[in-house]
């Protein structure tokens, strides 16, 4: 199982940008499917989720209201809308998928695979 994640770059403060996380590979059951981030000497932490199933969706406190995570199950891809971006979104942001099921899906060890990252660089 592969997750490619892709639309990272270099924008300013209070721009969007839309990331993409693709799954290939062997086929599996998906529970869940999520974004993470870690900026520079900090620890990964939760962005946001989303249910494979039933889509319901999951915000980290910091992104609420800015970000949206939506799915797209005949491709097999979540993607990541994350608009008024702020520097402190400034991260290397990596795609998850759980195939268990969790009752929360906010913590790195709920999730089986991982995507290679992307980074995402606000300027001020």
């Amino acid at each position: 199982v592969q997750l490619q994640a892709s639309g990272g770059g270099l924008v300013q403060a209070g721009d969007s940008l839309r990331l993409s996380c693709a799954a290939s590979g062997r086929t599996f059951t998906t529970y869940a499917r999520g974004w993470f981030r870690q900026a520079p000497g900090k620890e990964r932490e939760f962005v946001a989720a989303i249910t494979w199933g039933g889509g319901s969706t999951r915000y980290a406190d910091s992104v609420k209201g800015r970000f949206t995570i939506s799915r797209d199950n005949a491709k097999n891809t979540v993607y990541l809308q994350m608009n008024s971006l702020k520097p402190e979104d400034t991260a290397v942001y990596y795609c998850a998928a759980a195939i268990g099921s969790s009752r929360s899906y906010v913590i790195p060890s709920d999730y089986n695979y991982w995507g290679q990252g992307t980074l995402v660089t606000v300027s001020s």
